[in-house]
């Protein structure tokens, strides 16, 4: 996946986001300056502040706040990846060792609690109520569909409608609430296009999360920065498992429901193969690909611009990636 062409309309605002990052973690506490750094050097795709800034200026923005609720955002985010990595009992993320990895879960769970707290900061900080209505909304529906993941854990018998429900609020949650507060930032009494943008973060995210399903069972671990058949390790009923579950034969249903059930990866080259021979794998990619076009939809009457250029060649790219 090319993210240089999308990048370049902000390229300088992204720089400031980077910035901006680094010295909000800093702490007179040396763990969370240690942690921080390495999080920091650990770097990723960072999708949703990318998501916030562009939302921003394909909004008509031209001030300079998109930058602190793009930082918010990427708080938010990473604060949820170090929980999750010790929910998960993961030990690699973005081709690295995961925090509670190196320095166990009590710190990768601590220092997660101080990028929520540190975000909270700056929501206050930033004086807006509409955005501290998104973010605290958000924040919250993205707990509630943690919660929900667990529920279905090691749950066989979870249906199409719930895991949708979990990915709209685990994932695509934060992808909307990027795309919704950069264009709040936009907003005048001539335009508002704060719920086009919304739809196309939702969307957005939902099949990225999709595309995330198909990679645990086709990617490349070395490109992907964390092991292959990590969901099926973890015993979580991804769509590619349920739509096996539902459409396959008796025993091809029985291998999912028991390798759900276990967790492990003892058979994960059959089931890989299983998974592909009954559609599961393109089933869901289609899936994607229904979201994909939802998330450009949403954002047509938006006037153009070399942002809504790159919103449009992200939504486009992220169907196509391999990692």
């Amino acid at each position: 996946m090319d993210f240089k062409a999308i990048y370049a309309p902000v390229e300088q605002d992204f720089a400031a986001v980077d910035t901006f990052i680094t010295h909000h973690l800093d702490s007179n506490v040396p763990l969370i300056r240690e942690v921080g750094d390495y999080i920091v050097q650990s770097g990723g795709k960072r999708l949703r502040p990318l998501l916030a800034i562009l939302c921003a200026r394909a909004s008509g923005y031209e001030g300079d706040r998109h930058v602190d609720v793009a930082a918010i955002i990427e708080y938010l985010h990473t604060a949820t990846l170090l929980h999750d990595d010790v929910v998960d009992e993961s030990n690699l993320r973005r081709g690295r060792p995961t925090v509670n990895a190196v320095w166990g879960n009590a710190a990768s769970v601590l220092v997660g609690d101080f990028l929520i707290s540190r975000a909270l900061q700056l929501m206050v900080a930033l004086r807006h109520p509409r955005l501290l209505d998104i973010f605290s909304q958000s924040t919250n529906t993205i707990s509630e569909g943690e919660v929900l993941q667990l529920i279905n854990v090691r749950d066989p018998n979870t249906t199409e409608e719930n895991y949708m429900r979990v990915i709209h609020h685990k994932t695509a949650k934060m992808f909307e609430s990027a795309a919704e507060t950069g264009a709040v930032l936009g907003l005048t009494d001539d335009q508002d296009f704060t719920g086009a943008f919304a739809d196309y973060g939702r969307h957005l995210g939902i099949a990225f999360q999709l595309i995330d399903d198909v990679l645990d069972y086709q990617g490349d671990a070395s490109e992907l920065g964390k092991n292959v058949g990590d969901d099926l390790a973890e015993g979580k009923p991804t769509l590619p498992l349920i739509h096996t579950i539902a459409n396959g034969s008796e025993a091809q249903a029985k291998l999912i429901k028991d390798a759900i059930r276990s967790g492990g990866l003892d058979h994960l080259q059959e089931i890989v193969e299983t998974v592909r021979a009954s559609g599961g794998l393109q089933y869901t990619v289609d899936k994607a690909a229904e979201h994909t076009r939802l998330a450009l939809n949403a954002i047509a009457d938006v006037p153009s611009s070399p942002y809504k250029e790159a919103l449009i060649r992200l939504a486009e790219e992220s169907l196509k990636r391999t990692y």
